[in-house]
């Protein structure tokens, strides 16, 4: 199994509601803060801290309750900077300071675009000043140390949090492109299926119409014959024959056309008896075809198997023609144990080409084939390309 297979059938962690996310933040912020404050060291300034700890504790419980406000950019962000500067009044702790680079993240990842330019140029000015300010007034020393500060503490969050927006944009981008594609490409399925079902809708026409034509000729010579009975009996056999024939093939038909009847097929004129004339189609665009038949030319095929066989060989062929043009094919069609077998080949070209109309003749093929109860195979196979059906003679619609 592959790596993205394993990642993928993982089950996948649950992940916490906003506001217990908050709240863990809180309870780490208070836990380390706690610990800092405790062992005296909490001190980012030389002197010694003048103040007792309960208003440094004050300090710890506001930023710490001001957690649940880091997803409402700007006002957590507001009230976290007006308690930084309150820290920076009694003497910069590293708790605070932690805490806000915190807020700092959560508001490049959470606020919107004015406000993450705006957060970037302040936090950008205030590096600059205090550089230059302790470059003036202390030194370089004190400068590169209020550098490494400015970077720790507000730089680092503020490029932190905007990469990771960038990158959940473009994942949030790709997921939305991802949808559409694939709402197109049920849409063009939709298409191509409904296409197929008219093309086959079609073909019902055809097999039902000339029984119907041949019943209304032959009833209206009945009515001719009242002076005659045993002719006109003859001639409403026939009638009744072609209506039964007619009412049958269009019940195999429908039953194609819907994948669900379970109704048994009768034979009907053999449709692959025009496959000639789809060689000479294939001959004449360049292509050299063989046939290579051992059906019997008197047999008679179920209707639905007859017009599968002869779309699936139409089909292939005109994708040969479109894919492999001046290649060598071969049309092979095989009678044995109750399947008929229909497989066309041809020399591959180059790289394998898709079915045409961007797959839907596979889909057309694949419909058919299944729809009788057979099945189809399409692939390279060795040097050639395959199209391989199996169409029970049964022609029970699956």
């Amino acid at each position: 199994m592959r790596l993205r297979d394993l990642r993928s059938a993982l089950p996948r962690p649950r992940e916490l509601p906003p506001w217990q996310q908050n709240g863990l933040v809180a309870l780490a912020v208070f836990a380390g803060g706690t610990m800092l404050y405790l062992t005296d060291s909490h001190r980012l300034l030389p002197n010694g801290d003048p103040f007792p700890l309960w208003i440094r504790f004050a300090e710890l419980g506001a930023i710490c309750l001001a957690a649940f406000l880091r997803r409402k950019v700007p006002w957590g962000l507001l009230v976290t900077t007006g308690i930084v500067g309150v820290d920076v009044a009694l003497g910069l702790s590293l708790p605070i300071a932690i805490a806000y680079t915190d807020f700092l993240y959560s508001a490049m990842l959470y606020g919107s675009r004015w406000t993450t330019r705006v957060l970037v140029g302040v936090t950008a000015t205030i590096t600059l000043t205090v550089l230059f300010v302790f470059l003036a007034v202390a030194g370089w020393r004190a400068a590169a140390l209020g550098a490494f500060s400015m970077l720790s503490f507000l730089l680092v969050p503020v490029w932190w949090g905007a990469n990771v927006r960038q990158q959940s944009d473009i994942a949030a981008s790709e997921r939305a492109n991802a949808e559409q594609l694939a709402t197109i490409a049920a849409l063009d399925r939709k298409a191509a299926v409904a296409a197929e079902r008219s093309r086959m809708a079609r073909d019902l026409h055809d097999v039902v119409a000339g029984h119907l034509s041949a019943i209304a000729i032959q009833s209206e010579a009945a009515l001719s014959m009242a002076d005659d009975p045993k002719t006109a009996q003859t001639v409403l056999v026939a009638v009744r024959e072609n209506s039964v024939r007619a009412l049958e093939e269009m019940r195999a038909m429908i039953g194609l056309l819907r994948s669900e009847a379970a109704e048994d097929e009768v034979t009907a004129p053999a449709r692959l008896a025009e496959l000639a004339r789809l060689v000479e189609s294939a001959r004449a665009a360049g292509m050299t075809v063989t046939v290579d038949s051992t059906v019997d030319e008197e047999l008679t095929l179920p209707t639905a198997v007859d017009l599968t066989a002869y779309r699936i060989a139409q089909e292939a062929l005109t994708n040969a023609v479109k894919h492999a043009p001046g290649s060598r094919a071969t049309v092979r069609l095989r009678v044995a144990d109750g399947t008929l077998t229909v497989e066309i080949g041809n020399e591959l070209l180059g790289a394998p080409g898709r079915s045409d109309s961007g797959g839907h003749g596979l889909l057309s093929m694949s419909e058919r084939a299944h729809a009788v109860g057979g099945t189809l195979r399409v692939g390279p196979s060795g040097p050639r390309w395959l199209v391989h059906a199996e169409l029970p003679l049964a022609g029970e619609p699956s």
